[in-house]
């Protein structure tokens, strides 16, 4: 008998440990409040500020087409339009799962925010206790306070694997609702997340539910994720919940309505608080046909928030939340009615014609939460509109992202979320990632990757000041950085995280004209290649050059490589034969020095009209001319170089990626690419470099040497971008 006492009571020892350790939350048993688990420490809000209905406490409601938030002042509800960013969880020199953002950069941040005339951020997964602490002690001494939405981010590894939420028992599920009923605890300031690998982790004690504007739960799914799912689960596309339920649904959205449900009721119950609740959609996966798109997977499969419905016990109400972007997907450029739609401006707008559209297909509040366009030098997308993914000016990208917001709030939307607040040197595109090491990214800023530069918070390169100002001024540049002389003049050399620098100081009494003349700047960084003369100038070199930067007056300068070394050509002419074969091109030493191009869009058809669009590219490697300095009053951001003919001085910055530079920091350039047969890394060890002018002769001696100390800790400042000041202007207007 005693025995058996003893197992008893060790079993049920076991059993009460699993549900304080939360471990039981998934099968609906919640840990047991004792009223004293929030530390002395915690920051908690005051509950006269919410509305007490049924024994549930809640401040922000969704309804209508609107949100409302209670005011304790007034004691009535109050129509809140959201204007927002999305904070990513990086910074230069660490990957998004490294969360090092500190607690000052954060209270300094949500300061920024709100004088830009923001009134909630948003977040896609749990962030560092640090983030909740400052966005506590920002709020509790505001005016004005930053709301939040919280995301609930899922597998993608898993999803990858599996493809199916169902699989290897439910995991994918499992484990996506134990991670958002944690962060209900992490919202009321009342959890201890121990430390899991690409996870956030610690004490958290800041209660910011008073603040707590909705949560936006999963990510962009993909259509074959949902597919996959879908067909594998037929059974499973009903769920009836305490507060939500299905109606005609599919098994995925009966997998986001049991998520969702199981938030609401942790919170309900544990916390007595109850929030909106939105699941991440985008235009890939909506309610909408779209005839035109020529892409089967862009418009496969629909995931319908209107088929999960919510009870009388859920007060705060459900939302319909989408990324909708002005150049992606394809369809966006080509649907017909999206093409005939002129606004009141008499341009044609695509954008908001998509907004009009989708909001026809909801009957709940809908929220923007991800829209923008990057400042990026390299383009991967384009618009009818002009609205690019990259190619933006940094105050282009102001005036777009007031009109994108404009947009929605005037199509009647609850609220619009920019994406994003910060730029993120970790990012890939797909039209350049396979010429960098994916392993290094963060480590050094790609212009060229439009991925990187959606932020109106830059990071530039250099702990206080950058190395070089593209200003045409020569004061920061030293006799050290001399690398080589001609008769025109003296060139010198600088790099750092993002650039690499050349200034040419012309001799006064050479007569340099930067209109006419054609200085060129050969440059060879790989042994064993290049070419020895220039077909297109007939200029002739020492040692064979792999590049040439050819500057003829302010329209017609560019950055060239030999063609034998042209990844462009490479990827898409030999390997996958999408633009013309020239067979030259694989010669060594043949003279021939190709554009730099980018691809921006693979051969399509238009179903509707069987119409084939080419294949899309454009010369990367032409140069903008303007004046780089962001402290200027004509400052271009998009500049590659300037010249001034008062002092005889030309700059020009150049990307690492047109080099050919897979990883700077850790010096590593494409090796050859047709001994290789693919893009691989090879070690860098300088180069040689020359400069002349055509007029003088043909021959240019490369008898210069650049070379530069690696780096594993990137150097980097912070910079608000004209963007941010044109956005400050506009959504004072939006209330």
């Amino acid at each position: 008998m005693k025995k058996w006492l003893i197992y008893v009571g060790s079993v049920l020892l076991i059993l009460a440990f699993m549900v304080q350790m939360g471990w039981l939350e998934i099968i609906g048993i919640h840990r047991i409040s004792f009223g004293g688990d929030q530390t002395e420490d915690t920051n908690t809000v005051d509950t006269l500020d919410y509305v007490n209905e049924d024994g549930v406490s809640y401040r922000i409601k969704a309804e209508g087409e609107s949100f409302y938030v209670y005011s304790r002042d007034s004691g009535e509800w109050e129509t809140i339009f959201w204007k927002g960013v999305n904070i990513g969880a990086g910074e230069p020199g660490l990957f998004p799962g490294e969360l090092t953002i500190s607690y000052e950069d954060y209270l300094r941040w949500f300061g920024y925010i709100a004088e830009m005339n923001c009134n909630c951020v948003r977040v896609y997964t749990t962030m560092r206790p640090q983030f909740y602490q400052a966005l506590y002690d920002y709020n509790s001494q505001a005016e004005h306070p930053i709301y939040l939405f919280q995301g609930v981010w899922m597998d993608e590894d898993d999803i990858a694997t599996y493809g199916d939420a169902y699989a290897e028992n439910e995991k994918i599920k499992n484990e996506f609702i134990q991670d958002a009923l944690n962060c209900v605890d992490v919202i009321m300031g009342n959890a201890v997340l121990e430390e899991r690998a690409g996870f956030a982790s610690g004490t958290y004690t800041a209660d910011v539910s008073k603040w707590f504007a909705g949560w936006i739960l999963g990510i962009e799914n993909d259509p074959k994720f949902i597919q996959t799912t879908n067909e594998a689960n037929p059974d499973k596309d009903t769920y009836e919940g305490t507060y939500l339920y299905t109606f005609g649904s599919t098994p995925l959205e009966a997998f986001f309505c049991e998520a969702g449900d199981k938030v609401i009721a942790y919170m309900t119950e544990q916390y007595g608080i109850q929030c909106p609740v939105a699941f991440s959609n985008w235009v890939t996966t909506d309610p909408l046909s779209h005839p035109e798109e020529p892409y089967e997977d862009e418009d496969r499969v629909t995931f319908n928030t209107e088929s999960i419905k919510s009870r009388a016990a859920y007060k705060s109400n459900l939302f319909a939340s989408y990324h909708v972007y002005p150049y992606y997907p394809d369809s966006m450029n080509y649907q017909t009615d999206y093409l005939n739609y002129v606004d009141q401006d008499g341009k044609v707008n695509t954008y908001k014609a998509y907004l009009e559209d989708l909001k026809s297909v909801h009957t709940m509040p809908i929220i923007i939460a991800e829209f923008g366009v990057p400042t990026s030098r390299g383009v991967t997308h384009t618009s009818v509109m002009g609205y690019n993914q990259g190619g933006v000016d940094e105050t282009a990208q102001g005036d777009m992202l007031a009109d994108m917001y404009r947009s929605i709030h005037d199509c009647g939307y609850a609220g619009a979320i920019m994406f994003s607040w910060q730029d993120e040197w970790f990012k890939r595109t797909w039209n350049n990632e396979a010429l960098d090491d994916p392993d290094s990214r963060p480590y050094w800023s790609n212009i060229q990757t439009s991925e990187q530069s959606f932020g109106v918070l830059a990071f530039d390169p250099g702990a206080v000041d950058t190395v070089c100002v593209l200003d045409g001024q020569a004061g920061e540049w030293t006799d050290a950085d001399k690398v080589t002389s001609a008769e025109c003049g003296d060139l010198y050399m600088a790099s750092d995280e993002r650039y690499v620098y050349f200034m040419v100081r012309f001799n006064g009494d050479y007569g340099y004209q930067f209109d006419t003349d054609t200085l060129l700047i050969p440059i060879d960084t790989i042994s064993g290649q290049g070419n020895s003369r220039m077909n297109d100038t007939g200029a002739s070199f020492d040692r064979e050059a792999d590049f040439v930067l050819w500057i003829n007056g302010e329209g017609n300068s560019r950055i060239v490589v030999d063609a034998y070394y042209d990844s462009f050509y490479f990827l898409y002419g030999e390997q996958y034969k999408m633009i013309t074969e020239v067979n030259e091109n694989t010669v060594k030493n043949s003279g021939r020095f190709n554009q730099m191009m980018l691809c921006t869009g693979y051969e399509m058809t238009i179903p509707t009209t069987n119409q084939t669009i080419p294949f899309s590219s454009y010369e990367t490697g032409k140069l903008t001319y303007g004046n780089g300095d962001p402290e200027s009053g004509d400052y271009q951001s998009l500049s590659d170089f300037i010249y001034n003919a008062e002092t005889g001085v030309l700059e020009i910055r150049i990307p690492w990626q047109l080099l050919n530079f897979m990883d700077p920091s850790g010096k590593q350039i494409m090796s050859d690419l047709y001994t290789a047969q693919s893009i691989t890394p090879a070690d860098f060890s300088g180069m040689h470099v020359g400069l002349g002018v055509m007029r003088s002769g043909s021959a240019v001696s490369l008898n210069g040497v650049y070379d530069y100390e690696p780096w594993t800790a990137p150097t980097y400042h912070e910079r608000l971008k004209p963007s941010y000041y044109v956005l400050q202007e506009a959504l004072k207007e939006l209330n």
